[in-house]
């Protein structure tokens, strides 16, 4: 049916009544189709209070959300602390890992040094003693050449 004044033509032509109720139905069907039922349109009452329970709900959440985020923010500050805490340690546990270290190295250095040191004192004892010897067997000749030189002249 697309019009009222087709609706009242097919009525007033139909031959009886069965027909007329049958037209007057069909228009009915095609009235709810085109159109919903009053109790599902939204009134300005029940889209006020619906409007209401909305931003009750709203609020509701920002107060959950407001708290998760806080204790998320409380324990991520306790895990930040700890891992300051962790590194801290692991940073001392470095520097006296790094100190033993330097003191076997200082050790090791000192004890190389004394061992140079022995062997440039050993060296001088040996340089000393090879000087001694070959100047005093030196002197033994001059002097036996002088003493042989006074005997031929004395002689």
């Amino acid at each position: 049916m697309t019009s009222v004044i087709e609706l009242y033509e097919q009525l007033s032509s139909a031959p009886d009544d069965k027909t007329r109720a049958r037209l007057i139905a069909e228009a009915f069907e095609q009235m709810e189709q085109r159109y919903p039922e009053v109790t599902d349109l939204a009134t300005g009452a029940a889209l006020r209070e619906t409007e209401l329970r909305l931003q009750k709900e709203i609020e509701q959440l920002r107060g959950e959300v407001k708290k998760d985020i806080e204790q998320l923010r409380g324990d991520m500050q306790k895990d930040i602390e700890q891992l300051r805490g962790d590194m801290q340690k692991d940073i001392e546990q470095l520097r006296g890992d790094v100190q033993k270290d330097i003191e076997k190295l200082r050790g090791e250095v000192k004890k190389d040094v004394a061992e140079v040191r022995g062997d440039i004192a050993q060296s001088k004892i040996e340089t000393i003693k090879w000087t001694v010897a070959w100047t005093g067997g030196l002197l033994l000749a001059q002097a036996t050449l002088i003493l042989g030189g006074l005997r031929y002249l004395l002689g």
